[in-house]
């Protein structure tokens, strides 16, 4: 077993298959992007409120501050999976909740 098997083996699925797959200039990239769109996709879903531009952007860099620190522990965490759990829980708990005011506001 040579070396680089060895550390895709280490690997999670998804940053293994970016790495295998894309070129290697590209793929820490490409982890990095999915990371940061997973992430702000989760801060939406269950975290945001209506805030002025300059806090969104504050908490955008905050967000690509912590992504960049994600995609380091991410070659060898679950980071990744975890947040596409993350967002679909949360996805379903915005469906719930649309539909229990949907059946309030029709009962009243």
């Amino acid at each position: 077993m040579d070396e680089r098997s060895f550390v895709y083996d280490s690997m999670y699925p998804v940053a293994r298959v970016l790495y295998q797959n894309l070129p290697i200039e590209v793929a820490g990239y490409a982890l990095f992007a999915i990371i940061l769109l997973l992430s702000a996709l989760v801060y939406k879903l269950g975290f945001a409120k209506k805030l002025p531009l300059g806090k969104n952007i504050v908490i955008g860099l905050f967000l690509a501050a912590g992504g960049l620190g994600l995609t380091f522990l991410a070659f060898f965490l679950p980071v990744v999976e975890g947040l596409v759990i993350a967002a679909l829980i949360l996805i379903l708990y915005k469906i719930r909740l649309w539909r229990e005011k949907r059946e309030n506001a029709a009962s009243h």
